[in-house]
């Protein structure tokens, strides 16, 4: 639990120094790198993109979303460069901090759980001025809709998006498929998430960080 008057830099700055996967993990073997937590927050911002952890370009760079999939995710939300890594406008806050590695087909390993339990908690706590989450992929969604929500699997939890977005909410959800190319096929068998979901979401953001 954070002290009386610990501020949302102090806590920006353990995070960054964060080593727990590396020299002390809870789950499973440490994490075979030096880590390099990636992160983008401050107290002004009103909408969080909640995504999963960092790939191999997100950990070189030390710059969130520096990939194709933030070209992509940045076109779903109408948002240039600039504004997107702004942070007093949109905060960038992942499951897992840090690049978790390669499986063994080449793909990129589930965020280390270490992290959520860690900082999420006491993270947004310091965020009261957050209106909208971005949930990007399972695992986001199961952390902050709940397992039952996303018993169904993904594609069930965007279809089912009007029921976690609610005007009037203290904080409005909406869980979102990755931005990835490997997605290309589900975005062409749910032409609605283009039609339906992302009119609606673009309006929401462009009143958040205009």
């Amino acid at each position: 639990m954070d002290l009386p008057g610990t501020s949302l830099d102090a806590l920006i700055d353990e995070i960054r120094a964060c080593r727990v996967c590396r020299d002390a993990p809870r789950y499973g073997a440490p994490l075979p790198h030096e880590p390099r937590p990636v992160i983008q927050v401050s107290g002004t911002a009103r909408l969080c993109i909640a995504g999963q952890a960092p790939g191999t370009r997100v950990h070189a760079s030390g710059r969130p979303f520096t990939d194709p999939s933030g070209v992509r995710l940045r076109a779903w939300l109408g948002l240039d460069e600039e504004t997107f890594y702004d942070p007093a406008k949109v905060a960038i806050i992942p499951m897992g901090f840090c690049f978790p590695g390669l499986d063994g087909k080449g793909g990129d390993l589930p965020p280390r759980r270490e992290c959520a339990e860690l900082w999420h908690a006491r993270l947004f706590a310091q965020l009261p001025r957050i209106e909208l989450m971005l949930l990007i992929g399972q695992y986001a969604q199961r952390w902050h809709l709940g397992r039952k929500a996303v018993a169904g699997g993904l594609t069930e939890t965007v279809e089912h998006w009007r029921l976690y977005y609610r005007d009037g909410a203290p904080r409005r959800m909406v869980p979102l498929p990755h931005p990835s190319w490997r997605n290309n096929a589900w975005l062409k068998r749910n032409p609605w998430f283009e039609t339906e979901l992302l009119p609606v979401l673009r309006e929401d953001v462009a009143r958040l960080v205009g």
